[in-house]
């Protein structure tokens, strides 16, 4: 069976709770990146969702980690926190333009998150999304929406969604509606129902149940149980990002750790 890479991580890096748990004891906190790296294969960066970073910075992220580690990243709250999507043109070069494409071959999916109150508008999301550029200076760009509103579980949205060639996010969560349906060339999934209470942050049963749905998307597949909105998408191998992030934040690193060594058997 073919399959895709599998990549695993925490949003972010920066959290004071993981000093001691997670990150070493006295570990220098500008070594906190470098030793992340060094345990998971991904990480999707949330302070983009909330300011413009420098040039520089995404060029120092990708120097920090190893050779196949990527980034995503969460697309600037100006581009998909407004009324009218469609009039998000200049919000959208903005962020594209500040300099992501210094992370080179580390840079991963770009993630559009919207609010849990923005409801379907297909001519308007339709529009929203011939905003986002395949390419920019040379590098291809990879898109990944995530809506939390129950009137986008809907045969039309997904077939937007394929059409446009963006990946609709998966997001295992206790507070909105999830959306299985696989759209894009990858999978994007966040797990975000995990407990601090245990040690890492999903049961052993549900970490196994992760894995084996981590590796039949990679293959191409469509795992039983979650929720679909139309028919399954042509069976091709996709690259797959699994994320444990919000819930049980704390044993989030854990619980990342743990569903890589799966996948390893």
């Amino acid at each position: 069976m073919n399959k895709a890479a599998i990549r695993v991580g925490i949003g972010g890096w920066t959290y004071e709770p993981w000093r001691g748990t997670f990150f070493p004891e006295k570990l220098a906190q500008k070594r906190e990146l470098e030793y992340a790296a060094s345990q998971l294969t991904a990480i999707e960066v949330n302070g983009t969702y909330y300011s413009s970073q420098k040039p520089a910075t995404f060029a120092g992220w990708a120097k920090a980690v190893p050779d196949g580690f990527v980034f995503t990243l969460k697309a600037s709250r100006f581009c998909t926190n407004r009324k009218v999507l469609a009039e998000a043109g200049e919000s959208v070069a903005k962020f594209v333009g500040q300099g992501i494409v210094e992370l080179g071959d580390r840079l991963g999916p770009i993630l559009w998150q919207f609010m849990a109150t923005k409801k379907f508008d297909a001519e308007d999301f339709r529009a929203f999304l011939a905003l986002l550029p395949d390419r920019h200076e040379g590098v291809t760009l990879r898109h990944a929406v995530q809506v939390r509103h129950e009137s986008f579980a809907c045969p039309e949205f997904v077939a937007m969604m394929r059409e446009r060639g963006a990946a609709i996010v998966y997001a295992h969560s206790p507070e909105y509606p999830a959306i299985a349906d696989v759209s894009g060339d990858f999978v994007y999934a966040r797990l975000e129902s995990g407990v601090d209470e245990e040690p890492t942050g999903y049961s052993e049963r549900a970490l196994d149940e992760w894995a084996d749905a981590a590796r039949i998307w990679s293959a191409g597949g469509r795992p039983e149980g979650l929720p679909y909105a139309a028919d399954p998408a042509p069976k091709t191998p996709r690259e797959t990002f699994v994320f444990f992030i919000h819930g049980g934040k704390v044993r989030a690193p854990h619980a990342a750790m743990a569903l890589i060594e799966r996948l390893k058997a």
